[in-house]
């Protein structure tokens, strides 16, 4: 399996990130160890989460993904096998990029993962009440302590990323290499027409978020009676219109003629496009994550490609 590196560091990764949003969440501790075993066997080794995971379930308040991520890394001794991403901004307790925030921050979700370093360190969510020279100079404070190697950006918009960037070069602070959007079959216009270019011109790594449309791209959801009792039915409700169903038929084309499934092939779709460096998804089991593994060994062909593109055509 050939890696791919995170922007000008020395970080190389598979081309597949397991989403830790569902651990302690959907997957409880015991299931998630398993997951992750399972994922480092595959050959596979980013693993992202975020502080605020799972805050939004009655009873939790954030860093239960990361908890569960610590206390695997104590048990397993293997550490050293991951490429750890996680984040900051979004957890209600600690919300914003503020230098003071992003300082404490950072120990909280060290302590947790029970780790002394984090690989990559994404701003959660854009802080346009904090400098931009305050957040990446707090970043430049944890890349020099040796608590972070790589800072990131989820959730910009290109003008604020090419703003970032050019902050950090007349300032001599850490520049973000690696990009968190939004990016799927469905979910196309907001990330080719505006973070593209600017990933693409300057060599920043990306890593999309919701690459299966919340699990609707696994073709599990056809019809609203899909949905009913699932913890995501209510995020896939908007694909449910023509385009959406149009894709999912192009996606049972494909993955019949490379004897996969429709979310090996989604994925296997996103790892394709030159400017993506991989693709996040989740699993809630360990057969789950067979056919996501499955997406980094198929080579779709020119004429797969071009199925899925047309199905999934954006432009009017």
């Amino acid at each position: 399996m050939q890696t791919r590196s995170i922007g000008t560091s020395d970080l190389e990764v598979a081309p597949l990130v397991f989403g830790g949003n569902v651990f302690g969440w959907t997957a409880d501790e015991r299931t998630s160890f398993s997951i992750l075993d399972a994922f480092v066997d595959h050959g596979l080794n980013f693993v992202d989460t975020a502080d605020v995971y799972s805050a939004w379930v009655d009873g939790h308040q954030g860093g239960e993904s990361e908890t569960i991520i610590g206390k695997w890394f104590k048990e397993s001794g293997k550490r050293d096998k991951i490429v750890l991403a996680t984040k900051v901004g979004m957890l209600g307790t600690r919300a914003g990029l503020s230098a003071a925030n992003i300082a404490a921050a950072v120990d909280d979700s060290l302590r947790r993962l029970k780790t002394d370093y984090i690989d990559v360190y994404f701003s959660h969510l854009d802080d346009d009440k904090t400098p931009l020279d305050e957040t990446l100079g707090a970043y430049q404070k944890l890349v020099q302590a040796g608590k972070v190697r790589v800072v990131g950006a989820s959730n910009y918009k290109g003008e604020r990323l090419e703003e970032a960037l050019a902050v950090a070069k007349d300032s001599g602070l850490p520049a973000y290499q690696i990009l968190q959007p939004e990016y799927n079959l469905y979910d196309r216009e907001g990330y080719e027409t505006d973070l593209e270019p600017v990933a693409q011109k300057h060599k920043i790594a990306v890593v999309t978020y919701f690459s299966l449309a919340s699990g609707f791209l696994s073709g599990k959801y056809r019809s609203k009676e899909d949905m009913e009792g699932k913890a995501r039915g209510s995020r896939v409700e908007k694909y449910l219109n023509e385009r959406g169903l149009r894709i999912l038929d192009a996606l049972d084309e494909v993955a019949k003629r490379n004897d996969a499934t429709p979310a090996t092939v989604a994925l296997a779709w996103v790892i394709a496009r030159p400017s993506v460096t991989a693709p996040i998804a989740s699993a809630t089991s360990v057969k789950q994550l067979e056919s996501l593994a499955a997406a980094t060994r198929l080579e779709l062909s020119t004429e797969d490609v071009q199925t899925l593109d047309q199905a999934s055509a954006w432009q009017k």
